[in-house]
């Protein structure tokens, strides 16, 4: 019920957001506009306002908005408020305000969750230095140790994490040439990414990136709570001892219980140093903190590193989408249909709702993207049209665009079926 739940919330939002900014612009031009649906097939429930009738439809993966003599066959020529009277560019931004409203939904999800804090890596930031290998890894047999910077994957130059993990999780089973620089050094290994068969993707290879540890959560009534500690607080030294990693962090204050100890932590771009009195629990020291990764940003800059994220996320797409092409990766692996998004927003939503709505975010700006591709009957595929008709200053002709409105919605159909099969391939048979 969970799984069923979260993914009737968080695609519902996203489509009801997306078809009102078709209707918005619409209304905004004066454009007769007839039908506003959730959901495809069946209605389920209506309600008429004025000359639209909002309704939620039975299958709930996707939406439309119908506009009076949208298309060239249904329009009489006769009313000004109809769609194809309308100049082109009108058109054209009709169809562009669904992505944009995407857009607008994904930075402003990303953005508040920045502001409140969050616990997400920010990887894009972070320089690909090693924090730590795992024992037994591929990294480790290669000889891949802590503090190693990488400098080039595949022959490729990296510069910061998230391109490390692009290329790792691309390249499941495959051995992968990398240099890394130690001290004034230049060192050539490889590594292997484990072959996940279910989601046809790769791992790490044992590599961990180099963060600081960060106080994710405080603890009512704890010894963290009295010294002032916050959610955010970037650990820096304990009783003037630099740490690096979070285990380097528990295992310092484990062994200090009962005992006053002073830690600097790094508080919006200032340096602060919190005293604080481990309490014993067990045999070990404790202040009652959680430990982890964690963004937080005032409004503005929250903004900024909202618009960076989503630019991430559609590089991180356009990648993918390259090594389909290039056939380094598995289109099953890389693409998820509505059972795959359903599982996603389930797992999501049992971790908690701040982790519900990064994944609208980011199913938000991916539906963007989708949209905005030259599909016949997508709106890429419509304001293309209207592009190639202006660039001619004509109409294409009616016979051709019903030809391009079949091939496109076949094309749709074929690319849902693919899909959903993918995720039934995922979920009963790896």
């Amino acid at each position: 019920m969970i799984y069923l739940l979260s993914f009737i919330f968080a695609l519902g939002i996203i489509i009801v957001v997306h078809e009102a900014g078709h209707l918005l612009v619409a209304k905004a031009f004066d454009v007769k506009v007839l039908t506003f649906s959730v959901g495809f097939g069946r209605k389920i429930w209506s309600i008429q306002r004025g000359e639209t009738e909002y309704r939620v439809a039975m299958v709930p993966l996707g939406g439309y908005v119908r506009l009076g003599g949208e298309s060239a066959e249904d329009a009489t020529g006769n009313d000004p408020r109809e769609f194809m009277s309308k100049p082109r560019w009108q058109r054209i931004l009709v169809y562009l305000a669904g992505p944009v409203m995407n857009v607008i939904l994904a930075v402003a999800l990303f953005a508040g969750l920045f502001m409140v804090g969050i616990q997400v890596s920010n990887l894009q930031s972070m320089p690909p230095v090693i924090g730590n290998v795992d024992a037994g890894s591929s990294a480790a047999t290669a000889g891949v140790q802590r503090g190693d910077l990488i400098v080039s994957l595949k022959g490729k130059p990296v510069d910061d994490w998230m391109a490390v993990i692009m290329e790792l999780y691309t390249s499941p089973g495959q051995v992968v040439p990398m240099e890394v620089k130690r001290g004034d050094q230049t060192l050539k290994m490889a590594v292997t990414p484990t072959h996940d068969k279910r989601m046809e993707t790769g791992d790490l290879a044992g590599l961990n990136p180099l963060y600081r540890p960060q106080i994710t959560q405080v603890m009512d009534d704890s010894p963290a709570q009295a010294a002032g500690f916050r959610t955010g607080d970037e650990i820096r030294t304990v009783d003037g001892k630099p740490v690096a990693l979070d285990r380097d962090f528990i295992a310092e204050i484990s062994k200090r219980a009962g005992v006053l100890t002073r830690i600097e932590v790094m508080r919006n771009g200032k340096l602060l140093t919190l005293n604080v009195t481990p309490r014993l629990d067990g045999k070990e020291g404790r202040i009652g903190v959680g430990i982890g990764v964690f963004q937080r940003y005032s409004p503005g800059h929250a903004i900024v590193q909202s618009v960076k994220h989503n630019i991430q996320i559609v590089q991180g797409t356009l990648y993918v989408i390259g090594k389909i092409f290039t056939r380094e990766v598995s289109a099953k692996g890389a693409l998820s249909g509505p059972i795959g998004i359903a599982r996603a927003t389930g797992e999501a939503a049992q971790m908690g709702f701040k982790q519900l709505l990064y994944l609208m975010g980011m199913l938000s700006i991916s539906i963007a993207f989708m949209n905005m591709l030259p599909i016949p009957i997508l709106d890429g595929g419509q304001i293309s049209i209207l592009l190639i008709e202006e660039v001619i200053r004509r109409d294409l002709p009616l016979r051709m665009k019903e030809v391009i409105a079949q091939v496109g919605f076949v094309m749709v159909l074929l690319l849902m079926a693919v899909v959903i099969y993918f995720d039934l391939l995922k979920e009963f048979f790896t």
